[in-house]
């Protein structure tokens, strides 16, 4: 049985690094479910790689074709950014190994939708010192910061990704991220575990 990895933590944890790095592990075999969003595409992304831009007029047209997997809705002093995992034709269990990147919202649905067999959580976490200093410094690179959205962000996420949450989807497994090296060993040989392969 093939497995659904979900890369999930809270903002500036450095989950999208570790996610790319894990996708480019070539002993790992991992394809990549690209995520759809509403929100406007940030300095260094790409489209296609960190996620699909969309506007809701495709976002709106995918849930009447009923291609859409899971859904969150953000209210941000911008507007409504919309994330969501569209059933694109991306992931085929029967054949491959996936590796996506979510919230817990996401992994929950994934696995109500694959199956709690079939989808592993990837949890990572970091000191909220060190992650509020991370996420400042991501921010001020950016052309035009949005330092009030960081803050709203930031503070959400200590709901989001609540004990309470964790403990509600059985999430018990941390990945502490003070070492990206380091906590990328560990999470590759638990996926290797988890794929049979040790």
């Amino acid at each position: 049985m093939s497995k659904l990895f979900v890369v999930m933590g809270k903002s500036a944890t450095g989950k999208d690094s570790i996610f790319k790095k894990l996708k480019e592990t070539a002993a790992l075999g991992l394809k990549s479910v690209i995520g759809y969003t509403t929100r406007p595409i940030r300095n260094g992304e790409t489209e296609g790689i960190e996620y699909y831009f969309v506007n809701e007029e495709k976002l709106n047209e995918l849930k009447r074709n009923n291609k859409v997997i899971e859904h969150r809705a953000y209210h941000t002093i911008h507007g409504i950014w919309n994330y969501f995992t569209a059933d694109d034709g991306q992931i085929d269990l029967s054949r491959s190994n996936y590796i996506m990147i979510g919230t817990l919202v996401t992994y929950e649905q994934i696995r109500n939708y694959f199956g709690e067999k079939s989808v592993v959580p990837i949890y990572i976490e970091v000191e909220d010192g060190l992650r509020l200093e991370r996420a400042l410094h991501r921010e001020q690179s950016q052309e035009n910061p949005k330092y009030a959205e960081m803050c709203r962000r930031y503070l959400a996420d200590e709901e989001d990704f609540s004990e309470e949450n964790l403990n509600k989807l059985n999430i018990t497994k941390r990945y502490e991220n003070k070492d990206i090296e380091i906590c990328l060993n560990k999470i590759i040989k638990d996926i290797k575990q988890a794929c049979g392969e040790e």
